[in-house]
Formats: structure tokens, C-alpha cells, sequence
């Protein structure tokens, strides 16, 4: 027993020194594929995503600084590109050192998680567009997205978080961290069946709204002066454009990361850093500029402070009230009249 106990000591003592060693390892001194990474990370791709995405950073702060709009969707874009920007960090500062573990858990987590964030940014803009074309074409009532998608959008992401800081925690600690890998996997499978669905219901309003505007012309449509000039706007066609675009994007590369994780930190596809750039990378960065371009808090203009924000249904039901009381108002003082000038005759 005493020769099998310090067999196992002497494993453990082993076990730590090459972890000691690996975290001292330069490039001269240690084969690449023995780097959290297993290729040599690219400085002028991931220094041009960290710049890429600190311009788009600063394009939601100063929009949203001088038009004072849309501060839940700015809130969730800038959430989503500052992790981008940390990870990204995370990623310039493993070109220095690859066998470093804070930069590889910087990236993994932050650069996981922060297209949620993104993604809850899209499902804000589907109630709004609803209400633009009117809530006559949308199967469904155009608060319910928000509702909907919105705690899914939550729920993926404390998943992806969870499992992130699991994951990390059992890779400080020298152990497996297949676990949290896994509650990650989970959360980023539960975004890509949230923004399918998404995707769906945007597709059945696109149709639903062609096939009313086919049969009944204008008349499909919200008349309310604002939406008609907003309508027919170029901004806001590009707005369409944009969103439908960031979308496509963002799935694509939601999907793409879970095939990724699901062969683990040491499977095929995490090692092609050429997968990573045009998937992850581009994938997300041509979705904030497309946002950022097209931001909804110019493109609304003053629609994103009337209807289609939140408690829009009891907005609605107040300046129907309000209307209701003018009207009493001017038929009471329309009696009136009509009395005086009787009693007057």
C-alpha cells in the first residue's frame, strides 16, 4: 500500500511540475501543439478584430450619446461588443505567450458568450418592425417576441456563462473541464433553436405582410403618417437589410462554435485558426458594423420613442382613453351650444 501511495504522489508532484513547465514555455523551447491553442495565434487578425471592434464600441456609445434612443438595444450591443473587445484582448495577449491560461480563458469565455448579448439586441427590433407594418400581419401579438425570445435569450446566456466559468475554473485547477464544456454547449444549442425559431417567425411576417399588401394594396398597412414616411424610407429598407444580415450571421457562427465545443478543447476544428477567423470572427464583427451602419435609434427616428417600446399596449389603451374624453368633451360642449342657442331663440 505505502509502494502504491507513493506511486500516486509521485504522479501528482509529476502532473504539476509539467503544468509548472508548460506556463514557462516559449516558442523556442517547446513544440506549438503543446499551447492551449495548438497553432500559433495570429497577431495581425486578432489586432485587427480588437481595433474593428473597438470602432464598433465607440459607433453605439456616441449614437446612442446624441440621439438619446433605443437605450435597451444600445444597452445590449455594447454588452456583446465590449466582451468581443475583452476577448479579443484575451487573444493578442496569447500571441505572446501561448502557454499563458488567463489570455485562452479570456477569449473562450467572453468570445462564447457575447454574441448572446448581440442576439438579444435583434429580438428587440422584431416588435418594432411589427408595429411599423401593423400589428394586423403578425401572427402573433408583437410584444409576445420580447416576451418570448428575450428570457430564452437569458436563459442561453447564463447557461453559456455558467459553463464558461465551470470550465475555467476546472482548467485552473489542473481537472477536466468537459463538464462546463458541455453546460456551454448546451446554452450556445438553446441560442441556435432560439434564433431558428426567430428566423421562422420572421419569415411568416415577411410573408404574411406580402400576401395582405398583395390583396389589399396600402390598406395592409399601418396608416399613422409617421410609419408611412417610415416605410418608404431608405434608412429604414436598410435597417431590413441589416437586420436580416446580422441574423444570418450570428446563427451561422452560433452554429459553427457548438460543432466546435462539441469536439472539445482539443478537437479538430478548435486547432484551424482559419475556421475561427471566417466563422467567428467575420461572422460577428459583419453583424455590429451592419447594426452600427444602420443603427435603429436613427433609423426609427422617433418611432423608437412611441409605439413598439415596452407597455406599448397600455400606451396604446391611454390615448384611446384620452381620445374617448376629447370626444365626450366636444359632444358635452356641442349640447351646450345647441342648449344656449335654443333657450337664446
Amino acid at each position: 500500500m505505502a509502494a502504491w501511495a507513493a506511486a500516486a504522489k509521485n504522479l501528482v508532484v509529476r502532473e504539476k511540475t509539467r503544468k509548472e513547465l508548460l506556463a514557462y514555455c516559449t516558442l523556442a523551447t517547446c513544440p506549438i501543439d503543446t499551447s492551449y491553442y495548438y497553432y500559433r495565434v495570429n497577431l495581425g487578425s486578432n489586432a485587427a478584430f480588437l481595433a474593428l471592434f473597438a470602432i464598433s464600441l465607440l459607433g453605439f456609445i456616441i449614437t446612442f450619446a446624441l440621439t438619446r434612443r433605443g437605450w435597451a438595444f444600445t444597452f445590449a450591443m455594447v454588452c456583446g461588443v465590449a466582451l468581443e473587445v475583452v476577448g479579443y484582448i484575451g487573444r493578442v495577449r496569447s500571441h505572446q505567450n501561448q502557454w499563458e491560461e488567463a489570455g485562452f480563458l479570456m477569449q473562450i469565455v467572453c468570445l462564447t458568450i457575447a454574441p448572446a448579448f448581440l442576439a438579444g439586441g435583434i429580438y428587440l427590433c422584431l416588435r418594432r418592425i411589427v408595429y411599423a407594418f401593423g400589428p394586423e400581419n403578425s401572427r402573433i401579438q408583437p410584444e409576445s417576441y420580447t416576451r418570448v425570445f428575450i428570457p430564452c435569450d437569458l436563459a442561453s446566456l447564463l447557461l453559456q456563462a455558467a459553463g464558461g466559468g465551470l470550465a475555467s475554473a476546472r482548467s485552473h485547477a489542473d481537472e477536466n473541464p468537459e463538464a462546463g464544456n458541455n453546460i456551454m454547449i448546451a446554452g450556445l444549442a438553446f441560442q441556435v433553436l432560439t434564433l431558428f425559431i426567430f428566423m421562422a417567425l420572421c419569415v411568416d411576417f415577411a410573408l404574411r405582410t406580402f400576401k395582405r399588401y398583395h390583396s389589399m394594396g396600402e390598406n395592409a398597412f399601418d396608416q399613422n403618417p409617421h410609419f408611412v414616411k417610415l416605410r418608404n424610407s431608405f434608412k429604414f429598407k436598410g435597417f431590413l437589410g441589416a437586420l436580416a444580415l446580422a441574423t444570418i450571421c450570428i446563427f451561422w457562427r452560433s452554429v459553427y462554435r457548438v460543432v466546435e465545443l462539441a469536439q472539445g478543447w482539443t478537437g479538430h476544428l478548435i486547432r484551424q485558426q482559419w475556421l475561427f477567423v471566417g466563422f467567428e470572427g467575420v461572422m460577428v464583427i459583419v453583424a455590429c458594423f451592419a447594426l452600427n451602419l444602420f443603427n435603429p435609434a436613427f433609423t426609427f427616428s422617433e418611432a423608437m420613442t412611441g409605439l413598439g417600446g415596452l407597455g406599448t399596449k397600455r400606451k396604446i389603451k391611454k390615448q384611446q382613453k384620452e381620445a374617448g374624453l376629447v370626444g365626450e368633451r366636444s359632444a358635452s360642449t356641442s349640447d351646450a351650444e345647441v342648449a344656449a342657442k335654443h333657450n337664446t331663440v
